[in-house]
């Protein structure tokens, strides 16, 4: 089958894809007849199965003379480089940028009465097709073979793309969710995919496509032509869809869907900056700290994306099935990524600056108001804007893993995956370190004001700690003899303060005070539930604090409200404890899995944001509706309520998610087996 199959691929690729190609790119102007004949003499290999003959695109732009020629050869170096140095003109971490990296000069503000500020004329490069007569046809003997798309081709394609971002990645996370419950509702171990279906993706041949789940087509709208890789004309008139696999078809659409959101994001912030940064009126509203608190380095962003972008163009432009992507993410991420941790790192003062405005000038508001309705934004708020570098930053790394899972096993595209993905999660992580110590900060500073120590003073702020939960119990009086009492003098209010790395017990006095009593490092705690004796004993357990402020053993009696806060106290208190479905020394093969189908945003320091279709691991739930969880991408674990997502049944989707989750993270499977516990929370 394999011998046949190559025969096919022969023969299509000297005779049928060239000449269907030369056609395409005759009429289109792109290339003259002496041209055809040039690159019809040079047959040249691919990595793939796929041959076919190089065409240059030829460009004419003062951007391509000036700046993409120069850097052309220095975009091909491998990933390994960058430890060595980069170009001249590159961004590199920690260094600021000095002026948006445009594509065409600006001429000037846009407004909403000469421009449209959410079409991409400043990002794409103009072409000449009447240039293509002045350059000589490129590829030489044993230069690699490619399917080329036209630059007019790529550049229309995403002007057509009608979604901002925003919509983008709503309406993929939901497709997601779909793609799921129709994969958990089959039965028959046939009918499931060997991987992961995502929104990007649909059936994958002819041969297969009335089986496959039916699919949404992500960009398909009524603003645009095109909807993904296999529904380009390039693609569909060249033939490459009888040749590729399924499984390369579908590697092919999560990369494109990479590119594709890439263009979409720009686009909106591209809005951010135009329609509401550079607005005369809200200039004239804001003072310029104000301004640079709530826009922060967006300007920064929004540069490294068109730098990012344009490199991710000129890899479609090349051939119309894509070698790989993986490679310019890494090289990206590890150059110029770390502006997304500054922007994110001031989301903390960005809220409340936000905040701040909206109370304290009505003309700010009025203004802010006015720029939400204008049809450009599509009924969303400015604040979906603001957040969105932090939106992406993540939605790349899922993104990536997608194609790491997709891509062949002990392979160079697979190695390329997995580094990407080891930076861009080292940069999610910075972000969220970033958020959370502006925040810990800040907190600690209000926790320690309020409390008044009746034993021996303990430091309570310091940049390694910081808050877990807190909140009140019931502290049993008297022995345990006096089980007969009344309940309300069985039990007294006391308060604790659970840090990273201590206890501190206390009870409330007048003023919004806490007066402490007791405390023990974290590491000596120790938990134990009682089993149910009676409404009175209901949801108690025992607290051991090995050794207390006074250097001793101590046991407290504890009831909690309710058998979730009950149980989130004695996992908060004890983190090594085994729960309910698994050991956090060893996993089970088989744990229960849930997918969010409603976003959820923490409440308290143990709880777990949620976002749409995320997967997550069940290591404890509770009879009130509370889960225990931990997510799949990142392993980042806490609490939830229940209503927020739906139990995945069928096993062998849980299977299939375990498995790709070891996957993705084989890299640092070690590292984190050395870390234990203090990954945990």
């Amino acid at each position: 089958m394999d011998e046949h199959r190559r025969e096919a691929t022969h023969r299509l690729t000297t005779s049928g894809l060239h000449q269907g190609s030369q056609q395409v790119l005759r009429e289109s102007g792109s290339v003259s007849e002496g041209e055809e004949e040039s690159a019809g003499t040079n047959p040249v290999t691919h990595e793939g199965d796929l041959q076919a003959h190089h065409i240059a695109i030829q460009r004419n732009s003062r951007y391509y003379r000036s700046i993409r020629l120069p850097n052309r050869g220095k975009r091909k170096t491998s990933r390994d480089s960058i430890h060595m140095g980069h170009s001249t003109g590159a961004l590199k971490n920690n260094e600021p940028i000095k002026e948006p990296l445009n594509v065409l000069p600006h001429t000037g503000s846009p407004s909403p009465a000469n421009s449209d500020p959410t079409t991409l004329d400043e990002l794409w490069i103009q072409r000449d097709p009447a240039a293509a007569e002045e350059t000589p046809a490129a590829g030489t003997a044993g230069a690699p073979p490619a399917h080329p798309m036209t630059a007019d081709s790529w550049r229309n394609l995403i002007e057509h793309i009608g979604l901002l971002y925003q919509e983008y990645r709503d309406k993929s996370t939901r497709e997601e969710i779909e793609t799921r419950r129709l994969q958990d509702s089959q039965t028959d171990p046939e009918e499931i995919s060997p991987s992961e279906e995502t929104p990007s993706e649909a059936e994958s041949t002819s041969t297969i496509e009335n089986k496959a789940p039916p699919q949404i087509n992500l960009l398909r709208n009524s603003n645009s032509r095109f909807n993904l890789w296999q529904d380009l004309p390039e693609v569909q008139s060249s033939g490459v869809l009888s040749i590729l696999q399924p499984d390369e078809i579908k590697l092919q659409e999560a990369m494109f869907e990479l590119v594709t959101s890439e263009a979409s994001y720009y686009k909106s912030l591209n809005l951010l900056v135009s329609h509401f940064m550079e607005n005369e009126r809200l200039k004239k509203i804001l003072h310029q700290s104000e301004a640079h608190i709530l826009f922060s380095n967006v300007l920064d962003v929004m540069a490294v994306s068109e730098r990012f972008l344009l490199d991710l163009e000129q890899r479609v432009e090349e051939n119309i099935v894509i070698s790989d992507v993986c490679d310019i993410v890494y090289q990206h991420t590890v150059s110029h990524f770390s502006v997304y941790i500054t922007y994110v790192s001031n989301q903390t003062y960005q809220e409340r600056a936000y905040k701040q405005l909206l109370q304290d000038k009505p003309a700010f508001r009025e203004v802010i108001s006015q720029l939400e309705l204008d049809p450009k934004c599509k009924g969303l708020s400015f604040s979906s804007f603001l957040i969105l570098p932090f939106q992406r930053i993540t939605r790349l790394k899922l993104l990536v893993q997608n194609i790491l899972k997709k891509v062949e096993e002990k392979s160079d595209r697979e190695s390329t995956a997995l580094d990407a993905h080891k930076e861009l999660e080292t940069v999610v992580k910075a972000c969220n370190e970033g958020v959370r110590k502006m925040s810990r900060t800040e907190q600690m500073i209000s926790i320690q004001k309020k409390l008044e120590f009746k034993i021996k003073s303990v430091p309570i702020i310091s940049h390694s700690r910081w808050l877990l939960k807190q909140g009140e119990l019931q502290q049993m009086n008297g022995p345990k003899t006096s089980r007969t009492l009344r309940t309300k003098k069985l039990f007294r209010e006391i308060y604790l303060f659970l840090f990273n790395d201590l206890l501190v017990i206390c009870r409330q006095i007048p003023g919004d005070k806490y007066q402490v009593f007791d405390s023990a490092p974290r590491g000596l705690l120790r938990v134990e539930e009682l089993e149910d004796q009676g409404q009175s004993l209901a949801n108690v357990f025992i607290l051991r604090l090995l050794e207390n402020a006074d250097d001793r053993e101590a046991s407290y009696m504890l009831k909690a409200s309710s058998q979730s806060e009950m149980k989130r106290w004695m996992i908060s208190l004890a983190p090594n404890r085994r729960t309910k479905f698994v050991s956090f020394t060893s996993r089970l093969v088989d744990c229960p899995q849930i997918q969010c189908v409603h976003p959820y945003v923490a409440q308290q320091p143990d709880e777990l944001s949620l976002e749409l279709a995320d997967v997550l691991n069940i290591l404890d739930k509770t009879d009130d509706g509370w889960i225990f969880g931990e997510r799949l991408h990142d392993q980042e674990r806490g609490w939830f309520p229940s209503s927020m997502g739906e139990e995945i049944l069928n096993p062998k989707i849980r299977a299939q998610n375990l498995k790709e989750c070891f996957r993705v993270h084989k890299s640092d499977d070690s590292q984190r087996r050395k870390l234990g516990s203090r990954n945990r929370q």
